[in-house]
């Protein structure tokens, strides 16, 4: 059952896929076309599932279930797998690299491969207070206030060295 993502409470459950490159307006209207009607037909062993979903920066896909409605089982995550590798494959774009990190420089995301991300800090591109995105999150809360974060307050502060 799709239910506007801001109804959702703060305790939703999160996972954030990350496009290579921004998505145009066409791909957007597509998106959200696809994820209603996905999310609208999502289920837990037959069960309704109360979930939503949000673009951020027209680059990342955040995709949300209410847990506290019914939780998600490995069958509805697998779904919800599928439902992304499925619009990749419509747009033509990669959204599951997990071995990219993104970050900010001004208003621009930037995408590197880890070990780039690493040649980076020792150029003195990125510093302890570059934005970054941590995808690791888990809650619609946290969405809110621990996924831009300096790389010095994400699991990215591993990459420096004192």
């Amino acid at each position: 059952m799709y239910v506007d993502f801001n109804e959702l409470p703060d305790n939703s459950r999160i996972w954030i896929y990350q496009a290579e490159r921004e998505f145009c307006k066409e791909e957007i209207e597509i998106i959200l076309s696809k994820a209603i009607d996905f999310i609208d037909q999502w289920t837990r062993h037959g069960d309704d599932l109360k979930g939503s979903f949000t673009i951020r920066y027209n680059q990342f896909l955040v995709i949300a279930v209410d847990e506290g409605f019914n939780n998600v089982s490995g069958c509805s995550i697998d779904a919800s797998v599928r439902f992304v590798q499925a619009l990749e494959k419509v747009l033509s774009i990669d959204m599951m690299d997990k071995m990219k990190l993104a970050f900010r420089s001004d208003e621009h995301i930037n995408l590197v491969r880890m070990n780039q991300f690493k040649e980076f800090i020792n150029t003195h591109k990125i510093s302890r207070e570059t934005l970054v995105f941590n995808n690791l999150i888990t809650s619609k809360k946290e969405l809110e206030t621990s996924w831009e974060i300096p790389a010095k307050d994400s699991w990215h502060k591993r990459f420096f060295f004192d």
